[in-house]
């Protein structure tokens, strides 16, 4: 899934061109998606942390900020993940001992 993209402007045989389309000219269905991508971006900002909404405060794109999170917690479960299974050898020694 590639995530919402603003509409380009199409050149005369109908190609898309490097020029973003003005909001007056998006059809409803461009309109409505680029409503759900605000909506979500808007979800994502309101329901994470300072130290977490620093890392996608500059994402106009709700995919790529949720991209951004998703790597940022799945290193921190693995760091967690490890840490426990350190802690657990660490236990099962001293049982031993």
């Amino acid at each position: 899934m590639k995530g919402w993209e603003h509409p380009m402007a199409l050149d005369k045989d109908g190609n898309k061109t490097a020029v973003l389309k003005p909001e007056e000219e998006w059809t409803s269905a461009e309109d409505e998606l680029a409503l759900s991508n605000n909506k979500a971006l808007n979800s994502l900002f309101n329901g994470v942390d300072k130290k977490m909404f620093s890392l996608i405060k500059k994402c106009t794109v709700a995919k790529d900020a949720w991209d951004i999170l998703r790597t940022a917690h799945e290193s921190t479960s693995k760091v967690k993940s490890s840490r426990i299974q350190l802690l657990t050898t660490k236990f099962e020694s001293l049982k031993m001992n």
